[in-house]
């Protein structure tokens, strides 16, 4: 495996996001079926990385995706402008007044407690970034010399989103290469979104043509074995323990068959209770495996916390640091964003840097 590559030189953005914001609807404590009240946030699993590289870490981010022109985009719009995100890539497309031809990403989703688990619920047909295009965006002005990003992510959840969406990220992915810019992919499977249109063995074949082009692959266990039809083995069906020696294969085995990464790595989670759960991360880079061991945390929202790994660890790399140090980066900020509310981090660099240390959560006054 070949070095991450760090593109030097001045840039607009240190990193670009491809991918659908939703509103996210939550009952807070309670039930979907049962509440009469919601919080609202702004989430996406591609969107959600651009947020917490801005947010925690400082650095100048965009999102790519498209929206309704209706109150409730505006909604979005301007939950992205409050996250620091640069909306200049946003696309507006008109509202037709009743959504029957366009409309916006909503996603409901329940923390869970103790034994009862986290629940999704997305209502997400026919939006507005689930109709782009690969012409949607000049691409090669965004990462060209006039713009320019150090950075690009985007995942499996917006390949899954229609036909045309991978063609997008294909498009997306080539020019960031001309120009030099590091590419990563989070495989983030989502059963709800592939089993209407060909389930698993049509989310390897689309995924499979996606990772021959990136650098940086991200996932966890079921990714790798929806998305690439490649197995964890010697796991329990509980995930109960996770031998390292097994995940140290799989993810070989992910690098041997895509010699174009130049980074695989995986979080490694077991959830004792939807609350307590023990949280750590693998890499494999330029041949050498890392190890962030898993520690038990409490949690209070998991939804995003893979996408706080994500950010972390790119944050890591675009710095030039140890991979260790990105790898214990990506934990440490994953863990943060799962103790507050919401899809994002609220969490600060010093806090990351103080949990990377290893520090207790006494009060800080």
């Amino acid at each position: 495996m070949e070095a991450i590559a760090r593109k030097e030189g001045p840039a607009r953005w240190d990193e670009v996001s491809l991918g659908e914001v939703m509103l996210r609807l939550d009952p807070m404590e309670g039930r979907i079926h049962t509440t009469r009240h919601f919080a609202v946030w702004e989430g996406g699993g591609e969107y959600n990385v651009a947020r917490g590289l801005r947010r925690c870490f400082g650095m100048k981010t965009a999102v790519a995706t498209a929206l309704a022109d209706n109150p409730v985009g505006r909604l979005v719009e301007d939950l992205i402008l409050q996250g620091g995100v640069d909306p200049e890539l946003v696309r507006w497309v008109a509202y037709d007044g009743v959504g029957r031809t366009v409309r916006n990403g909503l996603n409901f989703t329940e923390r869970g407690f103790g034994v009862r688990a986290a629940a999704g619920c997305s209502d997400r047909g026919h939006t507005a970034i689930a109709q782009a295009s690969p012409a949607t965006w000049d691409w090669e002005s965004i990462f060209g010399s006039g713009n320019g990003a150090r950075w690009f992510h985007t995942g499996g959840i917006f390949a899954a989103l229609t036909e045309s969406t991978p063609t997008v990220a294909v498009a997306a992915m080539a020019a960031a290469r001309r120009h030099g810019t590091s590419i990563s992919f989070d495989l983030n499977y989502r059963e709800s979104l592939w089993k209407s249109i060909g389930g698993k063995a049509r989310a390897q074949e689309v995924n499979r043509e996606l990772v021959r082009k990136v650098d940086v692959l991200l996932g966890n266990e079921e990714d790798f074995s929806a998305m690439l039809g490649i197995a964890l083995e010697g796991v329990a069906e509980d995930f109960a323990e996770l031998p390292v020696a097994a995940y140290e294969r799989m993810l070989r085995e992910v690098a041997a068959a895509y010699p174009n990464l130049r980074m695989v790595a995986t979080t490694l989670r077991t959830a004792h209770t939807a609350t307590r759960n023990a949280w750590g991360a693998m890499a494999l880079c330029k041949d050498e495996m890392v190890h962030v061991p898993q520690r038990d945390i409490e949690i209070l929202d998991r939804v995003g916390g893979g996408d706080s790994f994500a950010s972390g660890l790119i944050y890591g790399l675009l710095l030039g640091k140890p991979v260790e140090w990105a790898l214990r980066c990506g934990v440490a900020h994953g863990a943060l964003a799962m103790s507050t509310p919401g899809d994002t981090s609220m969490a600060t660099l010093a806090e990351v840097e103080r949990v990377m240390k290893g520090e207790s959560a006494r009060i800080a006054r």
